[in-house]
């Protein structure tokens, strides 16, 4: 019986999984819920996310990735068992073979961890590829020309920046500050400015439904609900999306410094290629509004949002697996 070839975009917000002539087969957040006395988990994916923030004493929903590396081994070992489970039938279930995708410039402890939770869930081979360069692969990009081209990947927990040539990566750095990042901001602004306190879900949406990093004259508004934090009595505000930009602008101007410190340390031939190809936007952060404005302002160069910002690394792991030999290289 053959296994499964499998790769796996193992994100700090949601896990993807590409299954060899399938496509993708799962797309799920990186959370689990769990019984604080016996540690077993009682859900996974959508069902623990609909918990965050609603639990009974002895019931936890946590997530398990930080960062963008492991936090909790042994919860992350369970929650990718569980994935596979649903995606793989019980006769397909022989030792697949998985590449797995992790951040860039994390330490080979970290890396190894990552391996052995891939490794427990009974792969017969496992491989580990850096995200910013699995990304580009997803967004289309032919990393295996002599040619610079850059791309900024930014997930849930880090943000990746790295320049690519001849099928590796040049020069990158990698950031704590994305989109969880994102989300405490929010909170934060709501409540120092409102003494409104809301939770990871409703700044999730606020960011989804009004964010935006370039103010427009247009402004969109949002009503949100939290509890306030002067009566402790349940509380609506209604807030604009130039009070998200205000919100969010520290950060993005972080990201945009890190993308300058990579630039810096780029070879001049690769620097002349990234001004006519431009910077390639790819992860959740890429759907940002006003995002690719603010970039061009910022930086002078042509820039490019992936058509499909929320897929591109699992992406780039189905074409991968369709060419093993490069990983076995």
């Amino acid at each position: 019986m053959i296994g499964k070839d499998i790769g796996i975009d193992l994100g700090t917000a949601n896990i993807l999984i590409y299954v060899k002539g399938e496509g993708i087969v799962l797309n799920e957040p990186s959370v689990v819920a769990i019984d604080n006395e016996s540690r077993k988990i009682l859900a996974v994916g959508n069902d623990a996310y609909k918990m965050l923030g609603r639990t009974p004493l002895k019931i936890s929903a946590v997530k398990p990735l930080k960062d963008g590396v492991i936090a909790d081994f042994e919860l992350t070992a369970g929650m990718l068992k569980e994935y596979l489970k649903k995606v793989l039938n019980k006769t397909s279930f022989t030792k697949p073979r998985i590449l797995i995708c992790c951040p860039a410039n994390i330490t080979q402890v970290e890396k190894e961890a990552i391996k052995d939770v891939a490794e427990s869930t009974g792969a017969k081979k496992v491989y580990i590829e850096e995200e910013p360069k699995v990304a580009a692969v997803g967004a289309g990009i032919d990393i295996s020309k002599p040619v610079g081209n850059m791309i900024i990947d930014i997930g849930g927990g880090t943000t990746d920046i790295a320049v690519l040539s001849l099928g590796d990566i040049v020069t990158s750095k990698s950031l704590k500050i994305a989109g969880n990042t994102f989300d405490q901001k929010i909170i934060n602004y709501i409540k120092e400015k409102y003494k409104l306190l809301v939770g990871e879900r409703t700044a999730e949406e606020i960011k989804i439904k009004i964010g935006n990093v370039f103010k427009e004259e247009k402004k969109e508004k949002i009503t949100i609900k939290g509890r306030n934090l002067e009566t402790g009595l349940p509380s609506s505000k209604v807030i604009n999306s130039d009070e998200i930009s205000d919100a969010l602008n520290p950060c993005i101007n972080e990201i945009i410094n890190g993308v300058k410190c990579v630039l810096e340390t780029t070879l001049p031939e690769l620097s002349a290629d990234i001004a006519i190809n431009g910077i390639t936007v790819t992860g959740g952060g890429a759907l940002l509004k006003g995002l690719d404005k603010l970039l061009k302002k910022e930086l002078n160069v042509p820039i490019i949002i992936s058509s499909s910002p929320l897929t591109c690394v699992v992406d780039g792991t189905g074409i991968m697996l369709d060419n093993i030999k490069l990983l076995e290289k």
